[in-house]
This record gives C-alpha cells, sequence and structure tokens, in this order.
C-alpha cells in the first residue's frame, strides 16, 4: 500500500511494464559502474598524477627563486626540464584569467584544480582550455610566471571511452533484448485477443506457443472454449427439443379450445397464447445471443430497418440521429432484438420514442428515449435482472411481459463486449437506454 501512489506513474501496457523491467538494471548497472569506478578510480588516479605534476614545479619554482634575472631563471629550468616538456614563461599581471578557466563538462578538471591548489601555495590560476594543454600561472619574487605542461601528465586520456563503450554496448544488448522479449510476449497479446473476440462472439484460429507456461495458458483457453462451444451447442438443441415438445401440445389445445363456444373458448384462448408468449420470451432469453454469427454491419442502416420495421407496427417512433462511419463486427440478429425489445419498451410505457445512432473512434452507441415516467437511479441495475418487474416506476397495465427483455438486451450487449446503461433523456424527459459497444 505503501508505493499504491506509483501506479499512476507506471505504464499499462504489458510491453510497457516488460520494458521497464528490462531497461531499469541495466540504467542502474551503468549508473553505478560510473560513480563507483570512474569517481574513484579515475578520481584517484587523478589526484596522484596532479600531486607528481605539483611535486615537479615545487622542486622547479625552488630552483629558480635564488636567480636573479627571469632571463637566467628560466634559461635554468629549460635546461631541467628538456625532456618534460614543460614550457615556462613571465607574463604581466593583466594577462591573469579573472578565474580558473575549465569546460562545464571537464568533470576530471575539478580534481585537477583541487590538488594543484592544495600542493602550490604560490598557484594563482588554472585553464584549461582542451583535452591536450593545460596552464597554470604562478608567483614568483621575478614576477608571475605562465607554465604550460600536456593535459595527460595531470589526468588520465580515456576515460570518456570507458562510458561510450558502456552507453554503446548498454543500448545495443538492451535492443536485442527488447526484441527478445517481445517476441515471448506476442503469444500472450496474441492470446488476450482471441480470448476478448471469444467473449464478443467471435471463434478465431488459435494455436499455443511461446513458453511452457504460456502454451499451458493457451491449451488451458483451448480447453475452455471448445467445452463453451460444447455446451453452448447442448443448450440449442435442447432448446430446439423443448420448444417443439410444448408447441405441440400448446396447438392441440388451441384445436381443442376452437370447437367450445365464444363465451368459453375466448378466455382460455388468452391464457393460451399467453403462454405461448412466455414461452418465447424464455427461449429467447435462454438462448440469448447464441444465434448468428457477428458480420460486419453498417449499424445506421440496422437501425434504419428496426425503425421501418416499427413503425409497419404503427408504433410512434423516429430516427432522431444517425452519425455515420466505417462498419463494425456486430451479430445482426441479436442487435436488431436489442433494438426490438428498447423500442417496444419505450412505445409501450411512453407515447413517443426517438432512435439515435452515435458514433466516436472507439465506440458505438445506440441510443433510445421515450418521454414516459422513466427509471429512478437506483432502480438501473435491477432493471437488466431477469424477471423482474418494476411496478413503482413503469405501469404494470401497459406491460404484459414477465422481465425478460432488457435482462436479454444485456446480454447481446455484453456479448458484443459493451453494456447497456441508463439515464434521463434530455430531449423527451423519460429513460434514455444506451447500448454503448466498442468499433
Amino acid at each position: 500500500m505503501f508505493f499504491a501512489w506509483l501506479k499512476n506513474y507506471m505504464p499499462r501496457s504489458l510491453y510497457g511494464r516488460a520494458a521497464l523491467i528490462l531497461i531499469s538494471p541495466v540504467v542502474t548497472l551503468q549508473l553505478v559502474v560510473s560513480v563507483v569506478f570512474i569517481q574513484r578510480h579515475f578520481e584517484g588516479v587523478t589526484e596522484q598524477m596532479s600531486r607528481g605534476v605539483a611535486l615537479e614545479l615545487r622542486y622547479l619554482l625552488d630552483e629558480m627563486q635564488g636567480l636573479p634575472t627571469q632571463a637566467g631563471a628560466l634559461n635554468a629550468v629549460r635546461d631541467a626540464t628538456e625532456s618534460l616538456n614543460y614550457d615556462f614563461s613571465y607574463v604581466s599581471d593583466a594577462q591573469l584569467p579573472a578565474q580558473d578557466l575549465r569546460r562545464w563538462y571537464d568533470f576530471s578538471g575539478i580534481v585537477v584544480v583541487r590538488s594543484l591548489n592544495e600542493n602550490l601555495q604560490e598557484l594563482r590560476r588554472v585553464e584549461m582550455p582542451d583535452d591536450r594543454h593545460i596552464f597554470v600561472y604562478t608567483d614568483t619574487k621575478l614576477g608571475l610566471l605562465k607554465i604550460g605542461f600536456d593535459r595527460p601528465r595531470v589526468s588520465a586520456t580515456n576515460p570518456h571511452q570507458l562510458l561510450v563503450n558502456m552507453l554503446f554496448f548498454g543500448v545495443l544488448m538492451t535492443v536485442i533484448s527488447f526484441f527478445y522479449l517481445r517476441n515471448q510476449l506476442r503469444p500472450i497479446t496474441r492470446l488476450g485477443h482471441v480470448a476478448e473476440a471469444f467473449g464478443r462472439g467471435q471463434t478465431l484460429p488459435y494455436h499455443a506457443s511461446g513458453a511452457v507456461e504460456v502454451r499451458a495458458a493457451g491449451n488451458a483457453f483451448l480447453a475452455m472454449r471448445a467445452r463453451i462451444e460444447r455446451q453452448i451447442e447442448q443448450r440449442t438443441m435442447m432448446l430446439s427439443g423443448v420448444s417443439h415438445d410444448l408447441r405441440t401440445p400448446l396447438t392441440r389445445l388451441k384445436l381443442g379450445l376452437s370447437m367450445l363456444e365464444d363465451e368459453d373458448r375466448e378466455p382460455l384462448e388468452r391464457d393460451v397464447e399467453d403462454m405461448r408468449r412466455l414461452l418465447d420470451e424464455f427461449l429467447n432469453f435462454a438462448s440469448g445471443s447464441a444465434e448468428g454469427e457477428q458480420e460486419l454491419s453498417d449499424p445506421a442502416r440496422l437501425t434504419q430497418l428496426a425503425i421501418e420495421d416499427a413503425v409497419r407496427m404503427e408504433m410512434a417512433v423516429k430516427m432522431l440521429k444517425a452519425e455515420a462511419g466505417p462498419h463494425v463486427m456486430l451479430n445482426p440478429l441479436s442487435m436488431r432484438r436489442a433494438l426490438d425489445n428498447l423500442i417496444g419498451n419505450a412505445v409501450r410505457y411512453g407515447t413517443l420514442a426517438q432512435v439515435s445512432v452515435l458514433r466516436t473512434e472507439k465506440t458505438v452507441t445506440f441510443r433510445v428515449e421515450d418521454d414516459g415516467p422513466g427509471l429512478a437511479e437506483d432502480l438501473y441495475g435491477a432493471a437488466v435482472k431477469p424477471f423482474v418487474r418494476l411496478d413503482p416506476a413503469r405501469n404494470q397495465d401497459k406491460g404484459t411481459g414477465v422481465g425478460l427483455g432488457l435482462a436479454i438486451t444485456n446480454d447481446i450487449a455484453r456479448a458484443h463486449g459493451g453494456s447497456l446503461r441508463f439515464s434521463k433523456s434530455d430531449t423527451l424527459g423519460g429513460l434514455r437506454a444506451d447500448i454503448v459497444i466498442r468499433a
């Protein structure tokens, strides 16, 4: 729980998190090596080399102190340092730099300046314009002395090579590891895609691949999918048999009732018709969205057909808005059933229904609004439960169902990877029902 705040800054995708796990140790290792090895080792080497040069300069300055003239002092030290490649010259105070000079990224220069100042009391300034030369200014009895020598004498010449090698090979191995990791994660991504498609009613071809654990998960998914498909097939066969077995006695009842007198026949025929209608609703709810396969469909055209059928049945329904866009994967039979349920509820409990098709980059929304009494917000969740009649909110006398229409619609929305949502209509004041699915 202490690190819960860190979740907001972590990548959400599997690729991002795997890359973070891969890159973090590499970067940490490079930083540790840079600090421990470069700072400690090269700093120690630079201090030792600078101390040695400072001792040489200390000796030469002591030799120059007893000579009466600048020319004599310069000649004396030139003969003594001919093999050391020192360059001595006297300069005026005006030529003295205002401060020590080094490039901002020259970190070893900090150590050089510190070491020379600690070992040469007469030191005034240190000038390091590049990687090859260094100039120091010291006070003597004969004037301000400028001493030049090679930069490699006071600091290591190749610390950057270690950094370049570490950076190059670190990036190279990270790229190679990333491609390898992507190949290992691809079966997991493919499994997730196939599982998501199966949840939306699509059966995509898939074979288990990848590491042993991923293969085990893939085989478990294939076995689960096969069991679910067998169960759906068995349920469909059972429902077909039940439908056939129950409709036959109902038909015989209707034939037998037709021989009775009108006064006795009509109430009994209504009961038989109610039984047939209730049987159809039960079978529709049990079959859910298993009928048909998903295919590329035009949501606007599908909605328009549903409205035309409702108008032929003398329902007060009209299209309010139909936004155009690319076709999406839909089960046309199931989606028509869901729209028919929503339109039927809207005109049953209200006097007018308005239908819209709204689109975004990621979603398609089928919206049905009515001018009826609507639903209280605390009843939205109960409205999609099977066999629930919301008597206080909807007029019981206007509906003869058993409370399965919205449950069927909700199942169809879920089968398409979406959801059924309720709210109050801004235009008509009644209930607004939205079927939101991913495009």
